[in-house]
């Protein structure tokens, strides 16, 4: 009689070698899971000598993988996909809609993705939601991983094979502190502002890589004067008065005054972009997420 060979490794063995692969760390994994860092050494230890490779090697205060150790994150996140599928489908037999839905979003949409997923979760109350926030370039490491289901960024990369699903419009527009002189006028000419010191985003952050663009097709370069981490400290800089910034309306108050700052009509402004739902067009979606889908397909239309 013809028996499947088992695997030379334990479930809870490739969660924790999971888990530091993800979190670059055993100090990092063993918060996560809230077992030992000796538990976790130990775990990673056996799973090492049962596959007879290396799976890890130290880097700087962390660790790093291997040939071996990338290889086994990718087939560990393919059996751990399978299997969040089965549990969907036996949900599902069972007439339940349980599940995880596991979603990243750049940095810009932490001020309405939460507003999203409300709906969504009352709807389903039995499905439970894995939401990771970070620049863009996180995000599309994430998705090159396949450590999301769907993502929310305003430009999906190209060397990726992804559905995409535009949800709302995300217009750029420029700031300044409140009562700038600029702010009086009925057009800002673009030679004009566009010679202003800027403080723009990170590497790696779609609003710089989006205003970059809009400026090189204007065949201007841009003065920047400083760069900083998050849209919050963006605005307190424009605010206090050390420079000019392009920055999505989304991350304003309604009454951007409120904030010590205005919306000056720089012409050429708003950069007119839209946030895009996407997904890996190689990998197949999770019933949990191509529930979510078809949820933000129905609701894009009131976003």
């Amino acid at each position: 009689m013809y028996l499947v060979k088992a695997p030379r490794a334990t479930f809870t063995q490739l969660r924790s070698f999971a888990a530091v692969a993800e979190l670059g760390g055993i100090t990092r994994a063993s918060e996560a899971l809230h077992l030992t860092q000796p538990t976790i050494s130990g775990q990673l230890r056996e799973l090492s000598e049962s596959l007879g490779v290396e799976l890890l090697m130290p880097s700087g205060r962390g660790v790093a993988l291997t040939d071996e150790g990338r290889q086994l994150q990718a087939t560990v996140a393919a059996m751990f996909s399978e299997w969040r599928n089965f549990e969907e489908t036996v949900a599902d037999l069972r007439g339940l809609a349980r599940g995880t839905l596991r979603i990243a979003g750049v940095t810009t949409t932490e001020y309405f993705l939460a507003q999203w997923l409300k709906p969504f979760a009352a709807a389903y109350p039995g499905i439970d939601i894995d939401l990771a926030i970070e620049n863009r370039d996180a995000v599309v490491r994430r998705l090159e991983q396949d450590q999301d289901d769907v993502a929310v960024m305003m430009m999906p990369p190209s060397k990726l094979s992804l559905e995409t699903m535009s949800v709302m419009d995300n217009p750029l527009v420029l700031i300044a502190p409140i009562n700038h002189p600029w702010s009086l006028s009925k057009t800002v000419p673009f030679k004009t502002w566009a010679s202003a010191s800027l403080l723009m985003r990170e590497q790696g952050s779609g609003t710089r890589q989006a205003a970059l663009e809009f400026f090189e097709a204007k065949r201007v370069e841009p003065l920047i004067r400083m760069t900083l981490g998050s849209n919050e400290a963006i605005k307190h800089a424009v605010a206090a008065g050390l420079g000019l910034a392009i920055i999505s309306r989304h991350t304003l108050a309604a009454k951007p005054e409120r904030e010590g700052l205005c919306i000056l009509p720089a012409a050429g402004l708003p950069i007119k972009r839209q946030w895009q739902l996407v997904w890996r067009r190689d990998r197949q979606l999770p019933r949990v997420a191509a529930r979510f889908v078809e949820f933000m397909r129905q609701s894009s239309a009131l976003l």
